[in-house]
């Protein structure tokens, strides 16, 4: 018999969460008197753990998927995906390029490098590309100073046939916070505002709190690009995922497979970093740091014990984790445990009591944990 750790994934939480996220980009385009913009719904890493082929069904009715990997991309289209695929990063060799080919994917160009692979590569048929611009984030991107001369250069490879569409794009820093996004805006508008071509700017947090600079208009195309909440999770520290609508797509769930009685000075788990002030009862959680729950995760982090809301106890193990069962006196070998998900705390609960981020978590869970799909 297997150990009882595992994980759910809802395609209907997915699509719900999609729904949500579309609603709320048409009102804000209604209330601007102009078009709503399309979605690249993001899948990167591995759907931010929720699997490829779950986040294909779910997210059907996005108008494109995004990601990094090329082998993940191939999966989409033999999952059944036949709308627009965009490379997040682009691609590094230019043998990637003949996948980039075969399988009609749109790239993302951040560097000069990668327009030289482009004007070599011997081609079936025109890539499209989102040329990518340093607003500020000094991660990926042209500088302000050598972006028009990379657009010049892409239009110039449109006119030889090698190049298709060329769209405009940039990743805000602080979307999530409270310097917010106008500084880059300004850069990304003083820069590409004379330039054709779609416009692609907004992440998860952009796309919830600033819509109304995605508004497109019968001019200028623009997709958005959110990633964290159509999985259910929040970008921001300040708001939950569900004061805007969304529902936990993944819930990881575990059983008590043991429990000990405790007497006020006795200590649990590595370290004995925690000491009952009284006698108590505990049990013992069949999931760990290898299963991808974290090990910094500190005593007081909620779980749900069937149903009922507990706490952690000590520090976690590789294998293992420990509940107070004082609020579930009927508990013992067997009774459920949900670590986060539909039936218990957030993911963005337990992320913050461990000072993390929910995308970490939900990324990390470890292969070794069965992952069923849920319609």
């Amino acid at each position: 018999m297997p150990r009882p750790v595992s994980a759910t994934v809802s395609v209907s939480a997915l699509a719900h969460n999609l729904a949500a996220v579309r609603r709320h980009l048409d009102q804000t385009a209604a209330a601007a008197s102009g078009l709503p913009p399309s979605i690249w719904a993001v899948i990167k890493a591995n759907a931010y753990g929720h699997g490829i082929e779950q986040a294909v069904a779910g997210f059907s009715k996005a108008q494109g998927l995004a990601m990094l990997d090329l082998d993940e991309a191939v999966r989409c289209r033999e999952a059944g995906w036949g709308g627009p695929i965009l490379l997040l990063e682009g691609f590094f060799n230019p043998s990637d390029l003949e996948l980039v080919d075969r399988y009609h994917l749109s790239t993302t160009v951040h560097q000069r490098e990668q327009l030289d692979m482009l004007a070599r590569a011997r081609l079936s048929r025109r890539v499209d590309i989102m040329l990518k611009l340093n607003s500020g984030m000094n991660r990926l991107g042209f500088s302000p100073a050598a972006y028009p001369a990379a657009h010049e250069r892409a239009q110039l490879q449109q006119q030889q046939g090698t190049v298709g569409s060329i769209g405009k794009m940039t990743h805000f820093a602080c979307a999530d916070g409270p310097q917010g996004v106008s500084e880059q805006m300004a850069v990304f508008n003083s820069v590409t505002h004379k330039l054709p071509g779609p416009v692609s700017v907004c992440n998860s947090a952009a796309t919830l709190r600033f819509a109304e600079i995605a508004v497109a208009s019968e001019n200028q195309a623009h997709w958005v690009r959110p990633g964290i909440c159509l999985y259910g999770a929040s970008p921001f520290a300040d708001a939950d995922a569900a004061a805007f609508g969304l529902k936990p797509a993944m819930s990881l769930r575990s059983e008590i497979i043991a429990v000990q009685e405790l007497k006020a000075g006795d200590s649990v788990g590595y370290g004995a970093l925690f000491r009952a002030d009284r006698p108590m009862r505990v049990g013992i959680v069949a999931c760990g740091y290898a299963d991808g729950y974290p090990r910094h995760a500190a005593t007081g982090t909620p779980v749900a014990v069937a149903g009922i809301r507990t706490r952690l106890v000590g520090r976690v193990s590789m294998d293992m984790l420990i509940v107070d069962l004082d609020p579930i006196p009927a508990a013992g070998v067997g009774t459920p445990v949900s670590l986060w998900g539909e039936d218990g705390p957030s993911v963005d609960e337990v992320a913050l009591a461990a000072g993390t981020i929910g995308y970490e978590l939900l990324c990390a869970l470890a292969p070794r944990v069965p992952v069923t799909r849920d319609a």
